[in-house]
């Protein structure tokens, strides 16, 4: 007889193959072809403000953070360029709008890439030979983003508003004059505030070229919803193979929208998940505060370094099995909780002891992970 297996199903690590695509070197950092989806922010600092912006930087990095984007409307802030790009431990990219000029400071200056923006360069196209003989003598890629809301007046003339083909169309221009002159390192991005027309803009550029994609959802807005507007819209194009960079673009502290980036990657498999919390809402069912468990253990694990899946239930519906598939977990009910590890229950304690214990136990399993050699990492948290 047969044995059929009652377990969970296994589930794909990905839900895509990658999109082929052209790869570039961002200073350290590597953007497409086989490279992982790294994740970037920009500075909200005067990049003038030398110090500021060096202590941006730094904590961005602290953060994940993996290229940041300095903005360079002025030439004070040009001028701060070679001293932020020598001492950032990140690779720095340049944005330029408006001054062809500052391009070339920006490469002088010896930044790991500059960003433009073909439609507000003033005077750009008959300057892309030269900045194309610049960038490329000193292996600097160049960015070419397209933002809806800067569109070339001849596309919106043309389209009557920002559409994905109006977007594409922007972008694959700017490429073609950077071709005639032999540049082909060159990331593109095409952003709009809308994740629909944001995806089938995307959509489009990924059929139609071979260039590395910059993903972005451009003026999100606050922290809730431009977090939801990102996931969805990275969710979407990353599901599919789409995309080699990230950056989340939030109305909030720059190392917010690196954590977001982040939890992203992880949500898909892109990047090794780290410390998370599967907690369920909570319901009639449940016998125990779920959101004080879930909260005081998040916060008791706060800090910790290797991958670790904790699960906390309210109730003895899903709670036994999702306390069983994690690393740690507990179901809880009538006032105690049975401890799982590894599958296993090891003790049943009351409420009161749930979360010392779960700590404690969490504690040995990080020990004997490091032990093992498993990967570290800065812990995200993902209550669902």
């Amino acid at each position: 007889m047969t044995a059929i297996s009652l377990g969970i199903p296994s589930v794909p690590t990905r839900l895509a193959e990658r999109r082929a695509s052209r790869q570039i070197q961002v200073g350290s950092v590597a953007v497409g072809g086989d490279a992982p989806v790294s994740v970037q922010s920009m500075t909200t600092t005067r990049t003038s403000d030398i110090g500021a912006t060096l202590q941006q930087i730094a904590e961005l990095t602290a953060s994940g953070c993996q290229i940041v984007r300095v903005a360079v409307p002025t030439q004070d802030d040009a001028d701060a360029l070679p001293v932020i790009a020598r001492k950032s431990q990140i690779p720095v990219i340049a944005d330029i709008h408006f001054q062809p000029k500052y391009v070339f400071a920006a490469i002088d200056a010896g930044c790991a890439a500059v960003r433009v923006n073909p439609g507000n360069i003033k005077k750009f196209d008959d300057q892309v030979r030269e900045i194309a003989k610049a960038a490329g003598d000193a292996g600097t890629p160049i960015r070419i983003g397209v933002n809806a809301g800067s569109l070339d007046r001849r596309l919106l003339a043309k389209y009557g508003k920002a559409t994905p083909e109006a977007l594409v169309e922007s972008a694959l221009w700017e490429c073609s004059l950077f071709e005639e002159h032999g540049f082909r390192d060159i990331k593109i991005s095409v952003k709009h505030n809308d994740p629909v027309v944001m995806v089938n803009a995307y959509r489009q550029l990924a059929a139609q070229c071979e260039y590395p994609l910059h993903l972005g959802v451009t003026e999100a807005g606050p922290a809730f919803q431009g977090t939801i507007k990102s996931a969805v819209a990275f969710g979407a194009l990353l599901a599919e193979g789409i995309g080699d960079t990230i950056r989340v673009s939030l109305s909030a502290p720059p190392a917010e929208e690196v954590k977001v980036g982040i939890q992203i990657l992880e949500s898909l498999n892109l990047r090794q998940r780290r410390l998370e919390i599967v907690s369920c809402p909570s319901c009639g069912r449940a016998q125990v505060d779920v959101y004080k468990l879930a909260d005081e253990v998040t916060a008791g694990l706060d800090g910790m370094e290797v991958p670790l899946r904790v699960a906390v239930m309210g109730c003895v519906v899903n709670g036994p099995g999702e306390a069983r598939e994690a690393d740690l977990g507990v179901a809880s009910g009538n006032g105690k909780g049975q401890i799982f590890v590894k599958g296993e229950v090891i003790k049943t304690v009351p409420e009161s002891k749930i979360v010392e214990t779960l700590i404690d136990e969490a504690m040995k399993i990080a020990e004997q992970m490091e032990k093992d050699g498993i990967a570290s990492g800065q812990p995200e948290v993902s209550v669902s």
